[in-house]
């Protein structure tokens, strides 16, 4: 499969809620990053990326670590107490994109100046 760079999309609130209700897997993938990249609302891309930790596709899940990576490095602002257990979840449940969840982990790390995760990840990179 060729692989091509396309900026991420945008959306507004409507579009948003219309996602989250009725959008494919495939918006779903997008959708935490462009709220972590371009909401201006902090709080409520976070809000976004937490409800779609849930999600039962892995590659979704994944990429909601990954707009919280994006919000920590656009926005500087996380709340620890609610990111920090969806993280760990997060990187228990995901296997195939687990890469991905470090990554993300390890960047949220560096911008908010954390240090979430790292016996956690220590003990998988062993296993590895």
């Amino acid at each position: 499969m060729k692989r091509l760079y396309q900026s991420l999309p945008e959306f507004d609130d409507k579009e948003i809620k219309r996602i989250l209700q009725f959008g494919s897997i495939e918006e779903l993938t997008i959708l935490p990053l462009s709220v972590g990249e371009y909401h201006a609302n902090w709080k409520t891309a976070q809000n976004i990326c937490v409800e779609l930790s849930n999600h039962s596709d892995e590659q979704v899940r994944a990429n909601s670590a990954l707009g919280l990576a994006y919000i920590a490095r656009t926005k500087g602002k996380l709340e620890k107490h609610i990111v920090k257990p969806i993280l760990l979840e997060i990187l228990r449940n995901c296997s195939e994109h687990r890469n991905r969840v470090i990554d993300s982990i390890q960047d949220i790390n560096i911008f908010m100046e954390w240090s979430i995760g790292e016996k956690a990840i220590g003990g998988l990179e062993k296993h590895e």
